[in-house]
Parts: C-alpha cells; structure tokens; sequence
C-alpha cells in the first residue's frame, strides 16, 4: 500500500526510467539502485515496492523504505544459510548490502546512524563474499599510520591475475563498485581490488580519511602492499574510478608507472570547478562536505582546486579510456574536456560515448550497469592481456 502523496506517474526518458519527474535527485538515486539489480544488487519487484514507500524529498522515508526490505534480506540469507542453501544466502547477502547502501545514502552528513547503516553493508556484503569462489579476501592497507579499506577478488585458478584496482567516487565505496565494475571484470579473467580510499567508505567512516587530490599516494601503497598477494601480477595492473573516482584514476595514473591502463568510469577534468559552480544546498553538496569533513562550503571549494587534470595529464604514459553517458546527469562537458585535453598532451586516449539507443546514457551507466560493464571489463581484458 503506498504511502499518501508516494504515488508516482513516472516515465522513461533518455536517462533511464524516472521515477518521480519532479524530484530529479530522488529519481536519480532511484535509477542507480534499480540498475544495480542487474548485476545482483538487488530485485526489481522489491526496489518498486520500496518505491511505494517513499515521499519525493523526504529522507527519512528514503532511509525507512530501504531499511526494511535490507533487513528482510540479511534476515533471510542468515536463515538460508543455517539450512546449508549457500548460493541463495549468498544472493540475499548481496541483495541485503546494496539495500543497507541505498539506506545510508540521504542521511545527513553528520548523522551517527551513518556508521551503523554501513557496518551492516560491510557485513552483508563480506559474508555473501566467504561464499564466493574463490571467497574474498578483506585488505587493511598500511597508509599514514592508518589503513585503507578494500577487498581482493580473484577469478578461479592459480593466476596470477591481470588486476584492476577500483573504487568509486563522492559517495560510492567498495561494495556497491562490485556490481558496477567488480563483477565484470572477475567474469573475464581479470582479478579486482575493490577499494575504500580517502573519502570513501571505510577509509572515511572509520579511519577519518578524508578527500585528497594526489591519488598517486594511496594507489602507490596499495601497489606496494599488493606484493604480498601471488596471485595478482603486478606487471599488469590497471584502475578504475568511477564519477569523481574518474579523476582519481586518472591522476594516479600521471604519476604512478606501475599502472598500464586507466579508466574514468564517468569523464571528469576540473572538479573544482564543478564544486564551485555546485549549490551547496544540493544533494551532492552534503556529500562533499562528508568526504571533505567539513560543513565549511568555502573551505570545500578551495581545498577541491587541486583536483584538476590539467595541469598534470601530460604525464600519463599508460592507455585511457573514458566512459561516458551522453545524458549523464552531470551534463557532457567534463567527457569534452577530458578527452581533448588528454590528446592534446599526447596520451592514447580513447572515449566512449554511451547514447540512449542502446541504454546507459546515463552517468556511469546507472540505468544500465550491465552495458558500463561490459565496455570496461572487455578494455581491460583487451588491455591487460
């Protein structure tokens, strides 16, 4: 039974289906979360009918609506696999943790329930990983007398693997990168650190790691660390970021030359820019100030001047590839920029634009992951072969 004033007359546009027309960020957010169902982050039938249970600009009936069906899944993927039914617990496992991440997504960046909300994505996505094959294996990567959080995902076999380092970007962390990027690329032979650097996830909740621009440094210790794991090859190893998680990658790869491929998963060139030109009463606004740690909005927009890709893309010697939805609710300059700024610098660069002809226009392919996957994890395959 829909909650008074969730009915919703939504309509398919050249984005992906939006949910409520008047509401853009909740529809958003919506499509992101219904895309992820591809890739087992969830069910279609169970996301409409938390649907129901949302009002449009109300984020505590966002963070209710999302609770409820998150815990019916962990629930019944503990009970499942008491009765030994380990690939049905595995799915509700990782049904539960895309669910718990949607719930934590409005919260306001102080909010304390933040910390418990992500402790049970964490969970529910690390038990369903002990089931996979092979299980995951959790990384705490030594950074600056502090950790940085992550798993290691291989395929089956000895290896050792071709591996992509990924991770998301304002507020996207390791668990949800699996079923945009992770899953894909174990599917083609190529191993997968899903990673939680400054700003992001783990690194952020619990190691007060916050935003940085010089990416080059966490990539590198991850790099060093992953010495110690055979099964990676660390003569083919590339990164992924996804939206602002594009401008990481790149950077690391202008100043780190173990990376021999990178992706922008969503182009980013001048991010500051972006933040300066942002409404600090917009929804992304909030996430800026949890990843910088601040509610400071003018601290943010100068801290962020540095990350731009400008004054350093000359320095990439390694293949680019940017991915980009012609829709993207971003908008199309960034992917201009980066692509012509790249190859004006000499880097081999190649950009793919993603039309609504055939879905996933837009950004980072939320209304179709299915499709963002296959671009990258078949350029890394191609890559890192």
């Amino acid at each position: 039974m829909a909650r008074d004033g969730a009915r919703t007359c939504g309509e398919y546009r050249e984005q992906g289906w939006e949910h409520w027309p008047e509401d853009p960020w909740f529809s958003y957010q919506f499509r992101r979360a219904l895309g992820e169902t591809q890739e087992g982050g969830g069910a279609v039938s169970e996301c409409f009918r938390i649907a129901t249970r949302i009002l449009p600009g109300d984020n505590e009936s966002w963070f209710e609506a999302w609770r409820e069906v998150a815990e019916r899944n962990r629930d019944r993927a503990r009970e499942e696999a008491g009765k030994g039914h380990l690939k049905t617990a595995r799915a509700a496992w990782l049904r539960a943790s895309d669910y718990f991440r949607s719930c934590e997504f409005m919260l306001p960046a102080t909010d304390k329930r933040r910390l418990e909300i992500f402790s049970e994505c964490e969970a529910s996505f690390q038990a369903a990983g002990e089931l996979f094959e092979p299980p995951l294996t959790i990384l705490q990567i030594p950074f600056e007398s502090r950790s940085l959080h992550g798993y290691l995902l291989t395929p089956p076999g000895e290896g050792p693997w071709p591996t992509v380092i990924a991770f998301g970007g304002l507020d996207s962390f390791k668990e949800e990168v699996y079923f945009m990027v992770g899953k894909g690329l174990i599917e083609r032979g190529v191993a997968c650190v899903l990673l939680d650097g400054p700003g992001q996830g783990a690194t952020l909740r619990r190691e007060h790691l916050y935003a940085r621009h010089d990416w080059e440094v966490p990539i590198g210790a991850v790099i060093d660390h992953l010495a110690g794991y055979p099964q990676v090859d660390r003569q083919r190893l590339g990164v992924c970021g996804t939206s602002l998680g594009g401008y990481y990658a790149a950077r690391a790869a202008c100043f780190e030359p173990r990376i021999k491929a990178a992706v922008s998963h969503g182009a980013e060139w001048d991010v500051g820019a972006e933040i300066r030109a942002d409404n600090p009463a917009s929804g992304s606004a909030e996430h800026y100030r949890f990843i910088f740690g601040t509610s400071d909005w003018s601290e943010i927009q100068e801290r962020s001047r540095d990350f731009n890709l400008e004054p350093v893309i000359s320095k990439m010697k390694c293949k680019y590839l940017i991915v980009h939805g012609v829709h993207d609710f971003f908008g199309g300059e960034q992917a201009e920029l980066a692509v012509g700024g790249a190859r004006k610098a000499g880097v081999d660069a190649t950009i793919r634009l993603v039309t609504p002809e055939e879905t996933g226009a837009d950004h980072c392919q939320h209304d179709n992951p299915t499709l963002g996957i296959e671009i990258i994890g078949d350029w890394f395959a191609d890559v890192l072969a």
